[in-house]
């Protein structure tokens, strides 16, 4: 399956994909440098927003503007006045951690997790922040927490945790927005790198970036089976998420960060933002309702 290069960002830390169905426009960001970006697929503009602190994910906001998940918590954003307002910082006794990967559920809560920028194990936790503000925490002991994603049937979370090289299914409450019965559906071999960022097609597989795996995989969450894999050009892939007018193009995100000079020779496009066509279609990306 070919992929394309569609913006030579040179990203230090590409990730966050997400399709913003209103707008038409691939949100990502570049987390080590703070920024939150936005590409417009039919004129290949890319346009770029600096928030002075890392940014770990973007997902649309109902009302308009967009919600974040940064070093310092969750904040909404209005890039028309380049204006960021805090809303909660659960870990604002954690100065060594940051905010990572996360999505909108079904309901229109914002999960995200976070990570230590030291590496340290099981130092970050997953949270959910309600549409009034409030913010529970759903999943301590978390290393590195990354992709997310719900089943169609919005009875069922994916989640991961990076290192664990596992892909983890809970009970989903959408009315209450809680969790329940973890267990692990998928693990991903070492030699295909370690799992990211991950989506959900509308037939209900699960796409997922690998990290040092250069490579988005396409499995069956029920079986834990391997369907599909695309190759890309890039060694440290970061997530990917469906776009476009038909929601039939998976655009993908990359890093350069920690890859040496002669790595970066052999692989020029690292940090790139590609696109494949694999010939299934996404779902509609959930908005923030608060």
């Amino acid at each position: 399956m070919n992929v394309e290069l569609v913006l030579d960002a040179q990203a230090t830390l590409g990730e966050g994909a997400i399709w913003h169905a209103r707008e038409r426009r691939l949100y990502w960001v570049d987390i080590t440098a703070g920024r939150v970006h936005a590409f417009d697929p039919s004129t290949g503009s890319d346009r770029c927003w600096e928030l002075g602190q890392p940014v770990g994910t973007v997902v649309p906001r109902a009302r308009g503007g967009l919600m974040v998940a940064l070093h310092h918590g969750f904040a909404a954003y209005d890039p028309d006045k380049k204006e960021l307002t805090p809303w909660s910082d659960p870990e604002e006794h954690l100065p060594r951690n940051r905010f990572n990967d996360g999505k909108c559920d079904p309901a229109g809560r914002f999960w995200a997790g976070t990570m230590s920028m030291d590496r340290e194990p099981q130092a970050g936790s997953l949270y959910c922040l309600y549409p009034d503000g409030n913010v529970q925490v759903r999943v301590r002991n978390v290393t590195t927490s990354n992709g997310i994603t719900w089943s169609l049937d919005q009875k069922t979370m994916y989640y991961i945790d990076t290192p664990t090289r596992r892909v983890t299914a809970f009970d989903y409450d959408v009315d209450r927005g809680e969790i329940s019965h973890p267990r692990t559906i998928l693990a991903v071999p070492e030699m295909n790198g370690k799992p990211d960022g991950m989506t959900i097609d509308a037939e209900g597989m699960l796409w997922i970036a690998h990290w040092d795996g250069s490579r988005v995989t396409r499995w069956d969450p029920r079986h834990g089976t391997l369907l599909d894999t695309i190759p890309v050009p890039a060694q440290r892939v970061t997530s990917c998420a469906f776009g476009g007018p038909e929601l039939k193009d998976l655009f993908i995100t990359s890093a350069r960060s920690g890859l040496t000079d002669s790595e970066l020779a052999r692989q020029p496009q690292a940090g790139g933002l590609f696109c494949a066509r694999p010939g299934v279609a996404g779902v509609t990306a959930f908005e923030f309702a608060g």
